[in-house]
């Protein structure tokens, strides 16, 4: 029997088009004046600009847009259930984030949230997260566990995260590693042990493994030895690195070629050097910045290393309640120091690196076929800075999700 020929769908008008494909246009995004996108079946056929463009089944107008690669979110905690108001109150009255936690609040008050919610309240709140992000133009998004922290628990929030029908792509992170539950905190090996036999379980639900090494968390040998396991397991490797103290955990997943250090407000040279030899992206999370007051990652040092940035909301309850992509785009230049053009690259191709998908964030034949249009700020110029410069809130007016149009 033969096969049926896939649908096309031609995203024409485009007034400024970001390929990030430098060889599809200019600059390094690859810009393209008037241009317009080809979809064959669930990949990019053809870009370039209109006049040239081949016809179609179906054809969506692009006039007074800017069209760019469906943005990719590569670092966010989105399922968890409960409210941290209170300890936004607390921290405002000078409590630091580790004694939160300490003293059974943080992280520990999510995970009891987590765990008394139904799987329909899961769904429901995760679902409503993940609409909000594409409507802003995101059409991937990194979700961790690490809500539940303990074994069958996870496991349910993985299972979750695989039979969903989410608005938009997920990629599914297993954050066993979050935490110490306060009731394994006398026995810490035999923690680790449990977290260790639950790792070929969760080889056959999750994508990645990320382990929270820092202060109050998980030991320098600790995750060494969750990451060495999931990925001997088949899992992408990353880690929350150098962010409230300095491990060695930037060093740590460069050795390792983990997919992405995240954080790095504390990391020293050696880990940069590391970084930049295992091809580790570094992940950077101003929300997170902003609610916690830590200091600016050293992006001058890691730029000039050669280490890949990509940009995330760590969008969670507590450190970094912030679900705008955009928004920690633009803090990103004016807080770290990023160029647009790196902003922009950071939240589409970078990004899409950090969670191992080579054919996410970027147009060209070939590509996976996701595309967001988004108009300027109104009374702005179709011109595509105005979108990092302007702080947030910018709205997708189309976007396509493996060559299919999923809002308009």
């Amino acid at each position: 029997m033969k096969g049926t020929t896939p649908t096309t769908l031609l995203v024409r008008n485009i007034d400024q088009l970001l390929t990030l494909d430098p060889a599809a246009g200019e600059g390094r995004l690859g810009v393209v004046e008037g241009g317009a996108v080809l979809f064959e079946g669930d990949r990019v056929r053809w870009v370039g600009p209109t006049g040239q463009a081949p016809t179609a089944d179906r054809v969506v107008d692009g006039t007074g847009c800017i069209g760019l690669p469906g943005l990719v979110d590569c670092h966010t905690h989105s399922l968890f259930a409960g409210s941290r108001a209170d300890e936004f109150r607390r921290r405002l009255d000078g409590a630091s984030y580790t004694e939160i936690l300490e003293s059974g609040g943080g992280i520990l008050s999510t995970v009891r949230a987590t765990r008394a919610a139904s799987d329909a309240e899961l769904v429901e709140s995760l679902t409503a997260r993940l609409g909000h992000f594409l409507a802003h133009g995101v059409t991937t998004v990194e979700v961790k566990t690490g809500y539940a922290l303990e074994r069958d628990a996870e496991l349910r929030c993985l299972r979750l995260l695989t039979d969903g029908d989410w608005p938009v792509r997920v990629r599914r992170t297993w954050l066993g590693a979050h935490t110490v539950p306060a009731d394994h905190r006398s026995d810490r090996p035999a923690w680790l042990a449990h977290l260790l036999g639950s790792i070929p379980a969760v080889a056959q639900l999750a994508d990645m493994v990320d382990v929270y090494c820092d202060a109050g968390a998980f030991t320098l040998d600790e995750a060494r030895a969750l990451l060495e396991a999931g990925i001997a397991a088949g899992l992408h490797g990353r880690i929350h690195a150098e962010q409230v103290t300095h491990t060695g955990a930037a060093a740590l997943a460069g050795e390792l070629g983990c997919t992405s250090a995240d954080h790095l407000e504390r990391i020293d040279p050696a880990g940069i050097a590391a970084m930049a030899t295992g091809g580790t992206v570094g992940v950077l999370l101003p929300g997170a910045m902003v609610y916690l007051g830590d200091p600016a990652p050293p992006v001058a040092a890691l730029r000039s290393a050669g280490v890949a940035l990509a940009v995330a909301t760590d969008f969670n309850p507590g450190s970094s309640p912030v679900r705008d992509l955009w928004s920690c785009a633009t803090l990103a230049c004016l807080q770290l120091g990023l160029t647009p053009e790196e902003a922009v690259a950071g939240i589409t191709r970078v990004a899409a690196q950090a969670l191992a998908l080579p054919r996410r964030g970027w147009l060209g034949v070939g590509s996976g076929g996701d595309l967001a249009l988004v108009p300027p700020p109104p009374g702005e110029p179709c011109h595509w800075p105005v979108l990092v410069q302007y702080l947030g809130g910018h709205r997708a007016s189309v976007v396509v999700r493996s060559g299919r149009v999923v809002l308009e």
